[in-house]
């Protein structure tokens, strides 16, 4: 008997699994979309004004902020890394584009943005160099970050507010302004998510992300600059996320020492839940941003049905687990498919 026909027997007991899991893994983010539907269709059921245009729109934009931080997630977990400081540089990102329409009212768009853009990017250089220079665990480092940070803006801010009073009618708009009943903030996280998308398909440094993230040592032995690339992913994240702290402002119009707190776990769980592998090397920002969609229509089900709020934290932590056990189960029974796959071609 050849080595291709044991192979092929190897195969053969395990075909069914190998490719049903396979499938699974590969319709991830149908099997989102329908638990989307059966939730709307549920909820929609029990109180028809689920569907009301306010509150579709409400759904929409609450989705596109935790969307456009599950991007720069998205890319820093691909790496086997993560960053929890996200929701802290959008609190301070915030509070800084509060202050500079306080300090300078008549201040352009396109500087308040470059203002934010620039303190994300700030904190996403420091938490590169730490973990990528001193070799620090990203967790370790981020949860650090977090907490400087929050106490950089709980200092700063102290007991003040910054209010929609204060803010320019231009900026707000893009909070709650609309084109044909959608949402600026609901555009603004497609075509974000699109150009992510695109993004990671197509250039080399995505293909890069993923390399890292399946086997750091192999992509170094390819020749790829880990280090390099770790550092982008975690300046890619926090000048997202700098950016999201601007977009943030313009849909509350209100903003304190406490901005962001807790909008790290709900990306995590928005990425995770999306199809994002929890250890790296394999997802997609698409399926993140219908993860984080998701999060948010449920959380605003269990509103409409009258369920208190703790039990949507819930819900999101058991999503969560239950992701990352069916990634887990997913990698177990692709893996030795693929490797066989491999024997059997040589």
């Amino acid at each position: 008997m050849t080595a291709v026909a044991e192979d092929q027997q190897v195969v053969g007991p395990y075909a069914g699994s190998h490719a049903l899991a396979e499938a699974l893994l590969r319709f991830r983010e149908l099997g989102i979309v329908l638990a989307l539907v059966l939730v709307v269709g549920a909820t929609t059921i029990d109180n028809p004004h689920f569907l009301s245009a306010t509150n579709v729109q409400q759904i929409l934009s609450g989705a596109s902020i935790i969307a456009l931080l599950a991007i720069g997630e998205t890319i820093v977990i691909i790496t086997r890394n993560v960053d929890l400081s996200i929701g802290s540089v959008l609190g301070l990102s915030a509070y800084a584009t509060g202050q500079l329409y306080v300090h300078h009212p008549h201040v352009s768009l396109v500087v308040v943005f470059l203002l934010a853009l620039a303190i994300g990017v700030a904190c996403g250089v420091v938490n590169g160099l730490i973990v990528t220079v001193a070799r620090v665990p990203s967790l370790v480092v981020t949860l650090g970050t977090l907490y400087i940070i929050r106490g950089i803006d709980g200092a700063w801010a102290g007991g003040n507010q910054v209010n929609a009073s204060m803010l320019p009618n231009s900026f707000n708009k893009i909070g709650y302004g609309t084109i044909a009943g959608v949402p600026y903030l609901a555009i603004i996280g497609i075509v974000a998510v699109a150009i992510a998308t695109y993004a990671m398909r197509s250039f080399r440094t995505a293909r890069d992300f993923y390399a890292i993230g399946s086997d750091p040592d192999a992509a170094r032995l390819a020749g790829i600059p880990v280090g390099k690339r770790v550092f982008l992913a975690f300046v890619l994240s926090g000048g997202i996320a700098g950016l999201a702290g601007a977009v943030w402002l313009s849909y509350y119009a209100s903003v304190d020492a406490i901005a962001g707190v807790g909008y790290e776990f709900q990306v995590i769980a928005a990425v995770v839940v999306g199809g994002v592998a929890i250890f790296g090397g394999s997802g997609t920002v698409l399926g993140a941003a219908l993860g984080a969609l998701l999060l948010n229509t449920i959380n605003s089900a269990l509103v409409v049905v009258n369920v208190s709020s703790f039990w949507s934290q819930a819900l999101a932590g058991a999503l969560l687990l239950a992701a990352i056990a069916f990634d887990r189960l997913i990698a177990v029974r692709v893996a030795p498919a693929l490797r066989t796959r491999r024997r059997a071609r040589v």
